[in-house]
């Protein structure tokens, strides 16, 4: 029986590695992974626990890359830092697994970007509309100096140390079945129950739209859809595929507005207390992973929408007339964003440093979702 290194680690996370290496049935597959994960944890001279929500294999579809960026880090320091794999929420999600890294209750996690506001303030102006909404816009912005010397400097400072970022694709326009007809332009979201998350940006961005924003906790988003609590939300297309949301949906309409994406964050102490070369080989490791995660976007893309595409879901890609109306109602230029980028990054002309970063090419390349020719 041929048992691969995903499914041992899969079985871990639901039953305990002890459970599974001890139970009856385990397979000869089972036992060498079992072995040389012991093996490792033995040889390393520092363990580095790394919490995420997301269960193992879920970057066939959601590319949130756990298991590689483990892999690359163990590698690339020799074996000498051994990556304690707690997936799937087993150490919570979000915000609490941002403050356990602050705290440095464990060394390492995965979280959304917008986790980081409450730390950092200006990272949440990636939700503002249509200036970074592109996934290669994002990875622009994110890989530039002018993100790192206005943001990450201020990260660091609270404690954290970015080891990557994780591109999806961005955020979608999603409706329930019982809604028939598509969002294309912004006249269609007129009086439509939008979900939202906490975000007030978001929240501001649907009501310039004509939507009605409806604030809900993301776990009893699947429950409000399905009861017309809510007609609509806002992941990406391969965040409805992985959470489960494909047999309530009828449309999805890329409109490329706002990034849905991730970051892993360190406790910087922990990795400052570390040699100077492993420091090095950890954020090599960070790089590599990045460069894979970016690879595997189109996809994990595909799959999502084939998986949704099974339950009748419809796609929808916008005109360029199409989506400058979209920009001409809601996007960064409006002088309604004026307060809020003053009071994120200080000024119109600070937010157009980092609008710059967007638009200059990085030495990375990335996939957009475009229409099938």
């Amino acid at each position: 029986m041929n048992i691969s290194r995903r499914d041992f680690f899969k079985a871990s996370a639901k039953y305990g590695a002890t459970a599974v290496i001890m139970s009856a049935g385990v397979t000869s597959a089972y036992a060498s992974t079992a072995r040389e994960e012991k093996e490792r944890m033995g040889h390393a001279k520092y363990t580095m626990t790394l919490a995420t929500a997301y269960i193992v294999g879920s970057s066939r579809s959601y590319p949130i890359m756990q298991l590689d960026l483990k892999e690359n880090i163990q590698n690339l320091t020799n074996g000498e830092v051994y990556v304690k794999l707690a997936p799937g929420g087993q150490l919570g999600a979000g915000g609490a697994l941002a403050a356990k890294v602050q705290a440095g209750t464990i060394q390492a996690a995965q979280h959304s970007i917008s986790n980081f506001a409450p730390f950092a303030p200006p990272v949440d102006l990636i939700n503002v509309p249509y200036w970074c909404g592109k996934n290669q816009e994002f990875v622009n912005l994110v890989s530039s100096n002018e993100w790192k010397k206005t943001v990450e400097a201020k990260v660091e400072k609270k404690g954290f140390k970015p080891l990557m970022y994780v591109c999806i694709d961005p955020r979608v326009v999603a409706l329930r079945k019982g809604q028939e007809n598509p969002i294309l332009l912004p006249e269609d979201l007129k009086g439509i129950k939008f979900r939202v998350p906490g975000s007030k940006i978001l929240q501001n961005f649907y009501r310039l739209l004509g939507a009605n924003p409806t604030p809900i906790a993301w776990g009893e988003t699947p429950s409000a859809i399905k009861q017309g609590v809510a007609d609509a939300l806002d992941p990406s297309v391969e965040a409805l595929n992985v959470f489960g949301f494909k047999e309530v949906l009828s449309h999805v309409t890329f409109n490329e507005a706002v990034p849905d994406a991730q970051v892993y964050s360190c406790n910087i102490k922990w990795l400052q207390s570390l040699p100077p070369r492993i420091q090095d080989a950890i954020l090599e490791a960070a790089e590599v992973t990045f460069a894979q995660n970016l690879a595997k976007v189109p996809a994990a893309r595909a799959f999502a929408m084939a998986e949704l595409a099974k339950e009748d879901v419809k796609f929808h890609y916008l005109s360029a007339s199409q989506k400058q109306e979209w920009i001409d109602k809601s996007g960064h230029q409006l002088k309604a964003w004026d307060a809020t980028k003053k009071e994120l990054i200080g000024s119109k002309a600070n937010f157009d440093k980092l609008l710059n970063a967007a638009n200059t090419k990085s030495k990375y390349f990335v996939s957009d979702a475009k229409k099938p020719s």
